[in-house]
């Protein structure tokens, strides 16, 4: 809930910054003296706060994919401030995300796995998804607004992706005690991918409408975080009986879900209402 809001937010105030402080540092000072965007700041550590003390008591693959969950607290914050209501369309893409993700859930049924890797392991993370999200930004660059907004938060998305990876192994590490957790990379090379993901989808926010943005950045972050659960952290996602097959279908259901609730009126109302 507090990511959708924090999404609403931030966009709303995004979208008035200067085009050319894109991708730069220059776009978080522009936005920092704006109080909606503040606002929506807040409400992002806050969201972090409980992200970092569920991925230290749960899965990636349990927690990331939670996430999508953000957009059914849109549609609502999206009818009170519009004073409209739900559409036929949007209780179809609420019952496909949550039909999806339940299924999901429930067959993969993962574990807690292991909280950390080996360095090599973190390495060839690190290449495996640098590639893309150089990829995406590449793309931005070479492409207008709405389809800069997505490729820009698909980017975000897989930054995310990674950072809540590195958060999880952090959490383990503080709870053997603060000094293992500061003498490790990982706190810094989290916080600096967080700052990253932040000015890219900030940057996302300000190319295009939430309805280019928001379903890249809601698909990306919990598809790359399984993955990576299941591959670095072996949480142990079940595989017999044609579990996997299953399990793709529901996510493909989710992800349906998310597109259609992300071209709903009322999210897209929610860059234009006046707060």
């Amino acid at each position: 809930m507090l990511y959708a809001v924090a999404a609403v937010l931030q966009q709303r105030a995004a979208s008035t910054a200067p085009v050319e402080r894109s991708l730069r540092l220059g776009l978080l000072a522009y936005l920092i003296s704006r109080p909606l965007w503040l606002l929506g700041a807040a409400a992002d550590v806050t969201a972090f706060g409980l992200q970092f003390w569920a991925l230290d008591h749960g899965s990636l693959v349990l927690v990331q994919p939670l996430l999508v969950s953000g957009l059914l607290f849109a549609l609502p914050l999206g009818a009170v401030l519009s004073r409209s209501r739900l559409r036929p369309a949007d209780w179809l893409g609420s019952a496909l995300v949550v039909t999806g993700l339940s299924v999901f859930l429930v067959v993969a049924n993962p574990d807690r796995g292991r909280a950390d890797a080996s360095t090599g392991a973190w390495l060839l993370l690190g290449a495996a998804t640098a590639v893309p999200v150089a990829l995406c930004v590449w793309a931005a660059g070479r492409a207008p607004g709405p389809r800069r907004a997505a490729f820009l938060s698909a980017a975000a998305g897989i930054v995310y992706g990674v950072t809540a990876a590195i958060t999880k192994s952090a959490a383990h590490l503080l709870d053997l005690g603060f000094t293992h957790a500061a003498l490790s990379w990982k706190p810094y090379v989290g916080i600096c991918l967080g700052i990253g993901g932040m000015v890219m989808d900030q940057s996302a926010y300000q190319a295009g409408p939430l309805a280019s943005s928001l379903p890249a950045l809601t698909v990306a972050d919990p598809v790359v975080s399984i993955i990576i659960g299941a591959v670095l952290f072996e949480e142990g996602v079940e595989i017999a009986n044609g579990a996997p097959f299953t399990e793709a279908i529901a996510l493909l259901v989710m992800i349906a879900g998310v597109f259609v609730l992300a071209r709903s009126p009322l999210v897209v109302s929610l860059d234009e209402t006046e707060a």
